[in-house]
């Protein structure tokens, strides 16, 4: 039997391309090959395609990924030569310009199946303040929030933060990720300057009400047939779970299940089905929840495309579920071929 092709898709534009590059060594090393051959291109921080390493047996523990600092241009390509008849995509790529409904819509155009949310939804759920108001009139619980476009009046929007809203608070780029430009507000100097910092990376600012919780993660996977995980907890070692404690220092541990009450998990497992089928989600996402001392849930991020390395959330929720690592990436790839039977179907 012959081998189908799965394209990785990794690197891209975002602040999040060093994460890009980590998920997509770990799917290389875990993918099935006797049922895969694994094709992968780099997208340089310039948006350049770059063909790179192919593989149709498990990659050495020493092997690399071609990076913005290893980048070979003569292997660069145009970007639709990703282009092979039956070949699925994982578009292993975080924020902007690959998990914002960019990319997705790139490969519809192309007629190749994806792994992940579709356009629609990737962008919605993307952009943080979108995902605040699809999210309330779903009746999924958040947390207070005021918004800055940048533009606006900054003093007004100051002083309703001021009075709506109590410190501390956490400002974000709307559409960012990975903790990226998020930062924490203790009184109003440090909003400006949490505002300056967050529009480095976006023009639409999101301002939420800082709340003493513990942080909850719910896995998601399915199209029609929407299936969670039991929850996961985020045990931090750092006052604020910013990027470096993600990624670079490592200084978080994994309570998998959370140790929380059944009723609670219950009810997170059922907020996130629902946030997921009022963005149109499909595939994959992982909901993150904040669960106060006073037992108040609140929805924080959806994530369509979540970290994906060996010690990322996401498929570790999925390992405890009785999902292994190489299963799910099938079973990922499994539903990005039945997504994209749907659509076609839908053209008629």
């Amino acid at each position: 039997m012959s081998k189908e092709t799965l394209v990785l898709l990794y690197g891209g534009r975002s602040a999040e391309r060093e994460v890009s590059v980590l998920s997509a060594e770990s799917v290389m090393r875990a993918v099935n090959y006797d049922k895969f051959f694994v094709k992968t291109y780099f997208i340089t921080q310039n948006g350049q395609f770059v063909k790179t390493q192919e593989f149709d047996t498990v990659p050495s523990v020493d092997e690399k990924l071609m990076t913005n600092a290893t980048v070979d241009l003569s292997k660069a390509i145009r970007p639709s030569d990703i282009y092979e008849e039956g070949a699925v995509v994982f578009p292993v790529l975080h924020g902007p310009m690959g998990e914002d409904g960019s990319i997705q819509g790139f490969l519809e155009v192309l007629k190749m199946p994806y792994v992940g949310t579709n356009i629609l939804s990737s962008s919605v759920a993307m952009d943080k303040i979108a995902t605040k108001h699809v999210l309330e009139s779903s009746g999924v619980p958040q947390v207070a929030y005021v918004t800055y476009v940048e533009g606006s009046n900054l003093d007004a929007t100051i002083a309703k933060a001021n009075t709506e809203l109590t410190y501390p608070l956490f400002v974000k780029p709307a559409n960012m990720g990975s903790s990226v430009g998020i930062s924490k507000a203790d009184d109003e100097a440090g909003l400006r300057s949490a505002i300056a910092l967050a529009l480095k990376y976006d023009s639409r600012i999101l301002i939420e009400q800082g709340v003493n919780a513990r942080e909850i993660e719910v896995g998601i996977l399915g199209n029609t047939d929407v299936k969670t995980t039991l929850p996961g907890e985020v045990v931090k070692d750092v006052a604020f779970y910013d990027y470096d404690a993600k990624y670079i220092d490592n200084k978080i541990t994994m309570d998998i299940p959370a140790k929380i009450d059944e009723a609670v998990m219950a009810e997170m497992r059922n907020y996130a089905a629902i946030a997921f089928r009022a963005i149109g989600g499909c595939g994959l996402s992982r909901c993150d929840f904040f669960l106060t001392e006073d037992g108040n849930i609140y929805l924080n991020e959806l994530n369509t495309m979540p970290g994906f390395t060996q010690w990322s959330m996401y498929p570790l929720l999925w390992e405890n579920m009785g999902l292994s690592y190489s299963d799910l990436i099938e079973k990922l790839v499994d539903l990005a071929k039945e997504m994209f039977e749907k659509r076609e179907s839908h053209l008629i």
